[in-house]
This record gives structure tokens, sequence and C-alpha cells, in this order.
């Protein structure tokens, strides 16, 4: 049966992928009730009760009410955290617990609902190791890899392996002189590496001697292949130098890409490959919530509208 219900799209203030699907999605006569999960508990609301068909209930925005027991997809972007500003240090420390398990394990437990990606299943996809490992066992080629907090290990592996690069785990924004900005990969060399390794968890690759980038969007059965050709060792530093050729990928990769959404649970993923000068596509990561509407102005390609179908359960 057709789910005639809204599409949740859960997402911060400022993120203009979700603003162009929710355009689509309104033009289309679907309903849309759009929130951030730091809306909660001061414009954001919702009651939830468990009876013999799961949960049901209602999620309420100033503008919107949502019936959660009649979602037809939800649309899990990237929401900021819960905060409780106005509690002190140990009654906010649980008031977010109760807000995470709560409104969080609600979301994630909608009945029939589809979810792109399921939140569960991004926290699993958003660790480093288990991507790559997962990667190796759905047939990609990944580059020799070491993750240590031990210096003498990482100089070992940059003298076997070099030249090598280092990646962070995991995206935090450092603020420098009131400027969000990201880490960004670089490559190290063994004379750099120094005791302060010790201090933390940290991932060393071997660079791929590349001619060019790939991304792939995976949405639903859809497939987006972008070469990206730009000359950087990372082309998220310079979008103006960037320039983009749809292709396809070889199949091999094709039948990884499906078993590598299959094995963490996603219908969605945005895959990043460097090409070797020998035409080897070489897996780097894929994001569970990464960013891709900015490719289709610049390709052509009809992605948006290919997320509007999934979100919208579209069959034909």
């Amino acid at each position: 049966m057709t789910r005639l219900g809204p599409v949740l799209v859960v997402t911060m203030i400022d993120d203009p992928t979700a603003d162009l699907v929710i355009a689509e999605l309104h033009d289309r006569g679907v309903p849309v009730v759009r929130f951030d999960s730091g809306d909660f508990p001061a414009t954001l609301s919702f009651t939830a009760t468990l009876g013999p068909h799961g949960l049901a209930g209602t999620l309420s925005t100033p503008s919107r009410t949502a019936e959660l027991s009649r979602v037809r997809s939800l649309f899990y972007r990237r929401p900021s955290g819960f905060t409780f500003t106005h509690l002190d240090e140990q009654n906010a420390r649980f008031a977010v617990t109760q807000a995470r398990y709560g409104l969080g394990g609600a979301l994630a437990s909608l009945p029939g609902c589809l979810y792109v990606n399921h939140p569960h299943r991004i926290g699993d996809a958003e660790f480093k190791p288990s991507g790559l490992a997962a990667a190796v066992w759905c047939g990609f080629r990944v580059p020799p890899t070491l993750i240590t907090s031990e210096p003498d290990a990482a100089r070992v592996f940059t003298k076997t392996h070099g030249p090598v690069i280092y990646k962070p785990l995991s995206t935090p924004l450092y603020r420098l002189d009131g400027v969000s900005c990201t880490v960004e990969v670089g490559e190290v060399t063994t004379d750099q590496i120094d005791e302060r390794v010790a201090g933390t968890a940290h991932l060393f690759q071997r660079r791929v001697d590349k001619v060019a980038d790939v991304r792939v969007t995976v949405i639903g059965r859809q497939v987006f292949s972008v070469r990206i050709d730009s000359g950087l060792l990372d082309w998220r530093t310079d979008y103006d130098r960037l320039t983009y050729t749809p292709v396809e990928p070889p199949p091999e990769i094709s039948d990884a890409l499906r078993r590598y959404l299959d094995h963490f649970g996603l219908v969605f993923g945005a895959f990043d490959f460097a090409v070797d000068r020998t035409g080897e596509w070489w897996f780097l990561e894929c994001n569970p919530s990464g960013q891709w509407a900015w490719m289709e102005p610049e390709t052509g390609l009809s992605m948006v509208a290919a997320m509007a179908d999934l979100l919208e359960r579209k069959t034909a």
C-alpha cells in the first residue's frame, strides 16, 4: 500500500542539498516536515506511544505536525546536536542523554518508514576502519593503510610504503581566527613523525599515484559517477580548480558498490576513488551523509530528482 504521509527531513538550518530536495518534493505535492534535532525541546516536541503495530504519535514543529505511524521516509542529513544551555553541566548531560535515546530512539523506529539513511547505520558506516575493512571484503582495491597510536609503527609504515598521506579518522571542525576549517589530507614523511602520534589514533595510507578522482553517488538503485580533474592531492581544498566529467564505473566497481551498501544497510552513499595511471580505481572512503547536489549543475545529472524519487517512494 502506498504511504501518503510526509517525508521527514532531519538536518541543520544551513543545508543547501536538503533545500533543493525539499523544493523538488514540494513541486510534486509531497508533504515535508523539516526539523533539526537541535530544535528540541525549544521548538520541537513529540509524543510516541507503543501499540500492537509499533510506535504511533506525533512530532510537531512551529509550522508542521507529522503522524509518526504515517511517515513515508526519513531523510537524515546533518542535524546539529542537542543542547540545554539553560541547565548546569550535570543536568544538561542527563537531558542530552534522555533526548538522544528518547527522540532519537523514536525517530529510528518508525513503522514502515524508508530511511535515507537510517541514523544507526550511518553511525556504523562512519567509522573509517570499519569502512576500509568492508571495502576490502566487498572487492575494492584499497591502498595499504595503518591506524595506530605508536610513533615507531608509523615510521616503519612511511619507510615501507612511502609516499604516505595522513587522514583524520573523522572530520571535526577547527576554528582558526573565528573561521571553521577542516583538517586537510596531507603527505607526511618519516622525519615528521614524532611522539605526538602517541597522543591519539592516526590514519596513514600509501598515496595513490593518481591522475584523477571519481565521486560515485548511489541514490537507491541509481548510480551517478563523476570524474573530477584538479591536479590536487585533496580536491576539496579548491573547488574553483575542479572540472567534472560523467563516467561509467567499471563493472567490478558497480558490483562492489552494491555489496558495500548492503553490508552497512545503506540506500545512499557518496564514494570517493582515486584513479591511477593504469586506470585502476582505488577506494578511499564512503560517506553515508555526503554532499552531492553541487555536481548536478556541473554535469546535468538528475540527482535531485533521483533523491526525490527515492524519498517519495516512487515506483515508476
